[in-house]
């Protein structure tokens, strides 16, 4: 029996179609609804011709793709999006999802591209794929496996019919487009040549662009109308050519969180199907719909839906007269809670220059005071100075609340803007009582993407004024000073009115889940400040040592160069995945344990790290490589380029609501990454340095997580060994094989560290073996005998996994909470997964909380002391702080003293502190 077909659905493509081919329909309230119908008419009918297929349906995510990078005209030359479209995009993406498909959206690429990935995925497996497009594009994907399929027009496109329909082979569909461009992307293509005469040459040198290049002296001859002219004008525009194939050619290798086996159909969600064709008035789908549920056993009761604002109620202000600015500032006075947001002429918050500020008090009313706009013609603004110290009583007072999006970003802009040159006379904001981006992301820490874009389309419907759709795009992209008021000013004050939008509706949802309210109130909000504070203050690094551990690390790298020519026996290019390929797997003979999408062997990081832990030679120095070229790249030689010229050094920024569990990230400099275990990581922590007169003093909590489980499994002993202050790992040793405390070996000790963080992270028998070294049924021995040492563990992992089923999430000490969609899935793989991340997260989750404490009690602790000592890193478990020397003992003790006290557990807090000249000394 054949294998059912992989669907790939061009949702975007399909978007487009419906809504400029198919009559326009609206319901009674006015909402745009003909395209949404029009797509879910077409998935349907597919889904009833492939009813055994997994499907993906992947629509274009917002913003940016790489190709706008590449080419700054890309697709400059389309008319914005209608109105009466974008509205209908959040409840077709909502219905897709309610009837089961998966639904993708990927950042930073095309719809195509993640089609194009998928497909060749599924072909390198041998399994047919569809792909459901009316794009020109995606012939290019079509071979022996893959087929296109227009589902509007019935027609389909194998590989003959690519070649009837194009005059081309698949493989030169690339060509094809490169040489007669695409106006509907704005690719350039060479001007004059159509789709006959790029067939013709394309066919006439038996090849693609490389080819017709260098055979330019035979293209008068071919049977080609003008083709005499045809040389001189393929030479004069070569350059775009090759740009115009590089636009036009679809990723197949687009990083992909889901793999192949994720993309089953899902059961409708009848609740929320009910709610969907309420909303837009689909009244036979409705009447489906729960006939449908009642043969499942469900009784769906239709919803009542809110209606939307329209936007012709929106009221926004650009201010430019005292009188204006006089008649804001007393509503920002009266106000019991107002929005605000800064506009900038960058995105570096210790850099960037203020452009101006956007308020809004109540919802779908805003106003916006530009500041420094230059461009030619610019309307006279209010003196800025003046504007800043009317408003600075009313941003620092904490008595007048106040709502921002990313607000620690504006806290900083604002803290470092000079009021009248005076470079230490900035606004230090205070009262920020909410923060819109975190409460999305208290919420749900992976429903959505938490930026302003993304939530006003989730939680109100609405899709904002993107930044390049003022501003444009590439190199050409106008910073916000100079952009003209007209645009700029609505943009603007959109800002402040979504997030005050935003923030009523989020409040809501919050307040109906106390234990999330709280979690928002008494960690998240808290840290603000705090983080902002840590982000101005900065660290010093000594870029001269950095620039000699670049030189040491470079001439190692031409070493193990040289050790990889020698193993290989020859020269080649160690950052080439073909010519490694062939060294590894053609010459070398090394087994293949992992193939590409396109069906090559893999040398990819994690192939190499499995081959050079079975002791090949040449992955252990191509391992050894890449980590220096790492850290090279990344640290040594970008970290100088990043020392802010204004305070001499540099300034990471801290991240809250990118991690599930609520751990912190960090970015420019990205410092959760250097390696502490090696000495070229411990050498670039060497590099962050205290000034003269002070010392670097990092603490750091102990095994925190494993006393976070004896807290959670209420473990007897698990608390016996950490409340009486006993090696842990050593403690479980004995347990485990059954020795004497005093009898423990190193190797035994290396075990049940193993056995501990690995049980945690839910380490099977088969890693634990390979991490330890003993055969899988060994392990399992030692795993059982773990259990049966701590029962208490075993308990608590399969109260877990039973709680998460029933729940759909798994909540910290603290009540923050982490959904688990998958862990009820039919697919085992998937269903694990989630078990795994079940049982581990409430004590990461737990961990980060603790941590975010301890900051929020040392900053206040500092700030109320006036001591000179100041946090500058926040890495995992550890807190860096710069301390005058004169004060470290005591700052040693209250540090340790705050930290250990930030929340009482069942086991006591061990806080680790340690001082020295640099990072790597005081950790």
């Amino acid at each position: 029996m054949s294998q059912a077909p992989l669907v790939l659905v061009d949702g975007s493509s399909y978007l487009y179609r419906a809504f400029h081919a198919l009559p326009p329909l609206t319901t009674s309230k006015g909402l745009p609804t003909g395209a949404v119908k029009g797509v879910l008419n077409m998935l349907k009918s597919l889904r009833k011709q492939y009813p055994d297929s997994p499907f993906a349906v992947v629509f274009d995510a917002k913003g940016g793709t790489f190709r706008d990078d590449m080419y700054a005209e890309y697709k400059a030359n389309r008319p914005s999006m209608p109105d009466d479209m974008r509205v209908q995009i959040e409840p077709l993406h909502q219905s897709v999802i309610a009837l089961g498909f998966p639904l993708l959206c990927v950042e930073g690429v095309e719809a195509d591209d993640v089609i194009g990935t998928l497909a060749r995925s599924s072909a390198a497996a041998d399994r047919p794929v569809v792909i459901s497009t009316g794009d020109k594009d995606m012939a290019q994907l079509v071979d022996g496996h893959i087929t296109l399929v227009n589902t509007m027009t019935g027609s389909a496109l194998d590989v003959e019919g690519v070649k009837e329909k194009f005059g081309v082979a698949p493989e030169q569909i690339i060509d094809y487009l490169a040489l007669m461009g695409d106006s509907s992307d704005n690719i350039p293509g060479v001007p004059g040549i159509g789709p006959k005469t790029a067939s013709g040459l394309l066919v006439g040198v038996n090849g693609g662009l490389t080819e017709l290049y260098a055979q330019l002296d035979i293209v008068p001859t071919l049977p080609i109308r003008g083709a005499k002219t045809l040389p001189a004008k393929l030479e004069e525009h070569k350059e775009m050519a090759f740009l115009s194939y590089k636009l036009a050619t679809i990723k197949i290798d687009v990083p992909l969180d889901i793999g192949l086996d994720d993309l089953q159909m899902g059961q409708p969600d009848h609740d929320k199907l009910a709610e969907l064709y309420t909303l837009l008035e689909f009244k036979s789908w409705f009447e489906d719909n729960q006939r449908d549920a009642k043969r499942s056993g469900q009784e769906v009761v239709a919803p009542v839906v809110e209606e939307v604002v329209a936007p012709a109620e929106l009221k926004y202000t650009t201010i430019l007269t005292q009188a204006d600015f006089d008649l804001w500032l007393k509503k920002l006075n009266d106000a019991k809670l107002f929005a605000f947001d800064t506009e900038t002429t960058g995105i570096d918050a210790q850099q960037a220059q203020l452009v101006g500020l956007s308020f809004a008090v109540q919802a779908n009313e805003a106003a916006y005071i530009p500041l420094t706009h230059s461009y030619m013609g610019v309307p006279e603004q209010l003196d800025r100075d003046t504007v800043l110290r009317a408003l600075k009583p009313i941003l620092e007072d904490p008595s007048k609340l106040k709502v921002g999006q990313h607000a620690k970003f504006d806290m900083n802009i604002l803290a470092n803007c000079a009021i009248g040159g005076d470079q230490s006379c900035g606004i230090s904001v205070q009262g920020i009582a909410f923060d819109t981006m975190l409460e999305s992301y208290v919420l749900d820490s992976t429903a959505t993407r938490h930026d302003m874009d993304s939530l006003a389309l989730k939680y109100l419907n609405h899709t904002t004024t993107g930044f390049t759709d003022i501003a444009g795009k590439g190199a050409k992209q106008l910073t916000f000073d100079q952009i003209a008021l007209e645009l700029a000013g609505p943009y603007a004050a959109e800002d402040a009115d979504v997030t005050l939008r935003l923030h009523q509706t989020l409040q809501a949802k919050l307040n109906a889940i106390p234990s999330l309210s709280k979690v928002l109130s008494e960690i998240e909000m808290p840290l603000v400040p705090v983080l902002a504070r840590i982000e101005r203050q900065g660290a010093l690094v000594d870029a001269a040592l950095l620039g000699i551990q670049s030189v040491e690390l470079g001439k190692k790298m031409v070493e193990l160069e040289r050790e990889a020519y020698a193993i290989a026996g020859e020269e080649f290019n160690l950052g080439s995945p073909k010519q490694l390929g062939a060294i590894l797997y053609e010459k070398l003979g090394l087994p293949v344990l992992s193939k590409t999408a396109k069906g090559q062997a893999s040398t990819a990081e994690a192939v190499l790290a499995e081959l050079a832990d079975q002791d090949f030679p040449l992955p252990k120095v191509l391992m050894q490589y890449r980590s220096m070229s790492k850290l090279k790249s990344t640290y040594t030689d970008r970290l100088p380029e990043q020392i802010n010229p204004r305070t001499g050094r540099i300034h990471t920024s801290y991240h809250q609501a990118v991690a599930a569990t609520g751990r912190l990230s960090s970015s420019d400099p990205n410092l959760q990454n250097i390696p502490i275990r090696t000495a070229e990581g411990r050498r670039i922590r060497q590099a962050f340095i205290a000034p003269t007169g002070y010392k670097l003093l990092a603490a750091d909590y102990s095994q925190i997580e494993l006393r976070i489980m004896a807290h959670l499994a209420k473990d007897e002993g698990l608390l016996h060994a950490f409340r009486n202050d006993l090696d842990v790992h050593k403690a479980t040793a004995a347990e485990v094989f059954g020795v004497e405390l005093t009898e423990v070996t190193t190797d035994q000790r290396r075990s049940a560290k193993a056995i501990n963080f690995g049980l945690i992270y839910g380490m099977s028998a088969f890693g634990l073996a390979k991490q330890i070294g003993v055969d899988r049924k060994q392990s399992q021995a030692y795993i059982d005998r773990y259990f049966a040492r701590y029962p208490g563990v075993l308990e608590y992992m399969e109260r877990t996994r039973t709680q998460a089923a029933e729940q759909g999430f798994v909540e910290t000490i603290f009540g923050r909470r982490l959904y688990l969609p998958e862990i009820n899935a039919k697919n085992p793989a998937l269903r694990k997964g989630a078990e795994r991340t079940a049982i581990n997260a409430p004590m990461q989750g737990t961990a980060a909380d603790i941590i975010k404490k301890a900051m929020v009690a040392v900053d206040n602790w500092l700030t109320s002391s006036g001591l000179d000592a100041k946090v500058i890193l926040q890495v995992h478990d550890e807190l860096v702080l710069e301390v005058r020397e004169d004060l470290i003992d005591q700052v040693r003790e209250e540090i340790r003293a705050h930290m250990s006290n930030a929340v009482t557990l069942d086991v006591p807090l061990l806080v680790e502190v340690g001082v020295g000249n640099n990072w790597d000394e005081a950790h």
